[in-house]
């Protein structure tokens, strides 16, 4: 079975151009040198920024908060709590990325 960062890896370099780089002693998720998702201390949790539309109803589920330093910008932080719905893991990278990726690399993606 894939440990969590192995997943969170998968999801994320399944994007177009996607690059994975060491960061503050974490691994980050980059498109085009800017960062769309990161995984913190053992891949217990996730960081990505969040839809601006989503960020108060994904703030009222307990296993989200403010990311440390970037929540001002909508940047939250995912607590990967078992049974974890690797889903919406998916569907949170993937609006990230959507976000922070330049257009023409974005429409590339379904």
């Amino acid at each position: 079975m894939p440990s969590r960062l192995d997943r969170i890896r998968a999801l994320c370099l399944a994007l177009p151009e996607t690059v994975e780089r060491e960061t503050w002693g974490h691994p980050t998720f980059r498109v085009r040198d800017k960062i769309f998702a990161s995984c913190g201390e053992e891949a217990a949790t996730v960081g990505f920024k969040a839809d601006p539309a989503e960020v108060d109803a994904l703030l009222g589920d307990p296993r989200f908060e403010r990311s440390a330093y970037v929540g001002r910008y909508g940047w939250l932080t995912m607590m990967l709590v078992e049974p974890i719905d690797w889903d919406e893991v998916d569907e949170l990278i993937r609006s990230s990325y959507l976000q922070i990726a330049p257009r023409g690399l974005a429409a590339r993606i379904d």
